[in-house]
């Protein structure tokens, strides 16, 4: 609709993004552990300070469009052997039973059925990529390497040390 209306834009399509492990706080801060829907599925999180760092304000972005991806890619495993290490405790992966155990992982008092498909299917394709899709496109953006999920934790430890408030 953006390019039919002749909207001048540039469009940045980020893939996952590092804070995503957010997500894992509830888990982790009550049990210790965080639920892995995709399995061996790989993919390369993007820390959203380095999409924040696309200024792109010089002249041959617009109408471009940017497939934005981190350079590392992981199983959600892998995530959180690296988070473990800078938060300096022990934390779980327990994989999801079922389709819906995923979806109420995230969505614990129930999402929309729409929602619910939408999530489903995205842990299918996800969990299908065993190699893992990535893009130089930032390092060529920005002109240096984009930021790495080891630094991400490290950045980000203190929140997942610190107990849930009412």
């Amino acid at each position: 609709m953006i390019r039919a209306a002749g909207i001048p834009a540039t469009f940045l399509r980020p893939g996952g993004f590092m804070t995503n492990a957010f997500d894992w706080l509830p888990t982790i801060r009550e049990g210790g552990f965080v639920l892995d829907p995709v399995g061996p599925g790989r993919y390369a999180p993007i820390d959203p300070a380095d999409i924040a760092a696309l200024a792109l304000t010089e002249d041959g972005h617009q109408g471009m469009e940017y497939v934005l991806t981190g350079e590392e890619v992981f199983t959600i495993a892998e995530q959180v052997r690296m988070l473990a290490a800078a938060v300096g405790r022990d934390i779980e992966v327990r994989a999801v039973a079922t389709p819906a155990e995923a979806v109420r992982s995230r969505f614990p008092d129930g999402a929309p059925p729409a929602l619910a498909d939408a999530i489903i299917e995205g842990f299918t394709l996800m969990r299908a990529d065993t190699v893992g899709f990535r893009t130089d496109t930032v390092r060529g953006l920005l002109g240096r390497e984009p930021k790495t999920f080891g630094d991400w934790c490290a950045r980000n430890a203190h929140m997942f040390r610190t107990p849930l408030t009412a």
